[in-house]
């Protein structure tokens, strides 16, 4: 897998320098002039462990949650206060752990945002299936939230089973939707489980939209190293053919693929924290993607609310990017919506599109991975299972190694990927 990347890499950045992360970084973050800025906040704590899962996550303790809260909100006064004025940003995002588990403290959080940032596409929150009741979604309504996603990963018994999960209360959760409306309902499920067939995943995906869903997320299983998961992957063409079918199907009943797993049953109706040019990322292991650096917040709750008490941001590591590095992280995010518009890259890198990778499109092509029309290059559906089979590639061989060592370490003094 590594040799695979680093060839990639080398090739398509047109140089041997290797990805460097270290741990100095900048007090002040250059995002005033950033385009198309989206903002996310990490909520770290989980009743429950789930063992596929690779994110950060601890268990909840309510003591330690409103401390965290306390240092979240005085990082977002720490980078929001150096803007000179409000500074508009596409969307919020709430992911985890399990945000829902701060509801008492959301809207208090979101009132911080607002004094730095004014938000125009809407608010989304991660939900565990079993935080879908009715005073829940009011309580994030009232906080302004107009998105939701709810992690089912399977309506099928024997998968929750092999992810460690308990059944689904579809009823009570179809209830409750029903009751309380949200701009974009979406639902996750994971594809690839061991002995997973089309027939199942179909049925998930006309169990979700037939009780409340209007947009639904089909995400790969990974096998990280450093989760506790007994689940195997899916062999390469099984997997092929599995994503394949689905995307069929969806794009048979006219469902609008939003990304390379989402699609929805209404136009403009999405659910994305990834497909931004540039991010502002608070919380314990959030991101921040800025025009010339990807930094990294520290994974480690206690180590994250000492370095806010002390007046400090909590960045663990911090890349500085070459130009032709920043080009291939811009197409290859940027390519997980199914689509690179010529226009859209020349605008943030002021140089041509063909002129940088005229020759990767060429071949891209002539391989049947794309389809070029109006300026714009589209996957098709053999170019999106190798997009996903180039994912996990750079899954195992970047963000495997780096968040195995920051689980470990609270500020490690250096990454070379």
């Amino acid at each position: 897998m590594g040799a695979i990347t680093n060839l990639t890499r080398m090739w398509l950045t047109r140089s041997a320098k290797r990805f460097v992360f270290t741990d100095e970084y900048d007090k002040r973050l250059p995002f005033e002039d950033c385009h198309q800025l989206g903002l996310y906040v990490h909520i770290p704590f989980c009743r429950n462990i789930c063992n596929f899962c690779p994110y950060c996550k601890t268990i909840y303790e309510e003591e330690m949650c409103d401390r965290y809260v306390d240092a979240l909100i005085k990082e977002i006064h720490l980078v929001g206060q150096q803007a000179r004025k409000r500074k508009t940003v596409t969307s919020l995002y709430f992911g985890g752990g399990t945000p829902a588990l701060a509801i008492g403290r959301m809207k208090e959080i979101i009132t911080a945002i607002g004094e730095h940032f004014r938000i125009t596409e809407g608010i989304g929150v991660e939900l565990h299936p079993d935080n879908v009741n009715v005073p829940m979604l009011r309580t994030l309504k009232d906080a302004g939230v107009t998105k939701i996603s709810i992690g089912m990963q399977s309506f099928q018994d024997q998968y929750q089973t092999v992810l460690g999960r308990k059944p689904i209360d579809l009823l009570a959760i179809s209830k409750a939707l029903h009751e309380v409306a949200f701009e974009t309902v979406s639902m996750d499920f994971i594809f690839a489980l061991p002995g997973q067939t089309f027939a199942d995943l179909k049925a998930d995906i006309d169990t979700s939209f037939a009780n409340g869903a209007n947009h639904i997320a089909i995400y790969p299983f990974i096998d990280f190293t450093f989760t506790q998961s007994p689940v195997r992957a899916m062999p390469k063409r099984e997997k092929y053919q599995l994503l394949n079918a689905v995307t069929r199907y969806c794009q048979s009943k006219g469902y609008e693929r939003t990304s390379i797993w989402t699609f929805s049953n209404r136009k403009n109706v999405e659910y994305s924290s990834m497909t931004r040019d540039n991010f502002l990322g608070f919380g314990c292991s959030a991101t921040t993607l800025l025009q010339r650096q990807f930094k990294i917040n520290t994974f480690s709750v206690e180590a994250y609310c000492r370095r806010i008490d002390n007046g400090q941001l909590p960045t663990s590591l911090t890349l500085r990017f070459s130009l032709r590095q920043r080009m291939v992280y811009y197409l290859f995010w940027t390519a997980y919506s199914t689509r690179v518009k010529a226009a859209d890259f020349e605008a943030f890198f002021g140089m041509p599109l063909k002129k940088m990778y005229g020759l990767e499109l060429h071949l891209a092509k002539l391989l049947g991975f794309v389809t070029e029309e109006n300026g714009a290059f589209h996957m098709t559906l053999k170019g999106a299972f190798y997009y996903h089979y180039y994912e996990n590639f750079y899954t195992l061989a970047y963000i495997d190694k780096m968040w195995g060592i920051m689980r470990k370490e609270a500020f490690p003094e250096r990454i070379v990927l």
